[in-house]
């Protein structure tokens, strides 16, 4: 078995441990005076961690050298869609009891809600499409298209945490500084190549002019 295997067969129940803390506290009623918010908030949470995560390997990966971790990502990224599921499920089973008209009257007094259900559409095609069949059908340049919608699905989560919290904003303010970091990695790593090619570019252009 290789290690990228052994590693999925330990870290695949470490990502269910938020889980199973949050129902354990549940089932001995420690969530606090409010057990939707608890709830809520913890899954979020984690929603944001595991995004966070799934976004941190491809640069960890090309820094270290280390070529399994990529294999790690795709594991990753679907528990941050299935927390990203149980945070939205909270909202509209046990906050809003699948009420349509009381759902439609919060998004309008409580806009942060509209941006969390956008970050968690977003989502969607990306689990959808994870599989390596998808990525054969999509070819590779256009899942990778796609597969950019995590970048603007982090970034809303993040405001839609900061917006709904009246305040005390330490927390989406690390997430926002992580993230900015992730980004900003990305944008060096394009804009290296870039700039070096029209360098070189006017570099030719110079010689040529000057012959």
């Amino acid at each position: 078995m290789t290690r990228t295997r052994w590693l999925k067969l330990a870290i695949f129940p470490a990502c269910l441990v938020p889980l199973g803390l949050l129902v354990w506290k549940a089932a001995t009623a420690n969530l606090g005076a409010n057990p939707i918010e608890a709830i809520t908030h913890s899954t979020g949470d984690w929603t944001l961690r595991f995004l966070l995560v799934t976004l941190a390997i491809t640069p960890l990966r090309k820094l270290t050298g280390q070529l399994w971790l990529i294999g790690l990502r795709r594991m990753i990224g679907l528990f941050a869609f299935f927390y990203g599921s149980l945070h939205f499920l909270t909202y509209i089973w046990l906050d809003q009891a699948f009420s349509v008209h009381s759902m439609a009257k919060d998004v309008y007094k409580r806009p942060f809600i509209t941006l969390g259900f956008t970050a968690f559409v977003l989502l969607i095609p990306l689990a959808m499409t994870s599989t390596r069949k998808m990525i054969q059908r999509l070819g590779g340049p256009r899942w990778q298209w796609l597969h950019r919608l995590i970048y603007v699905s982090a970034t809303v989560a993040i405001v839609h945490f900061t917006w709904a919290l009246k305040k005390d904003h330490h927390r989406p303010i690390e997430y926002g500084i992580v993230l900015g970091v992730l980004l900003g990695y990305r944008v060096v790593v394009w804009a290296v190549p870039v700039v070096a090619s029209k360098r070189r570019r006017a570099a030719a252009i110079a010689n040529a002019a000057g012959d």
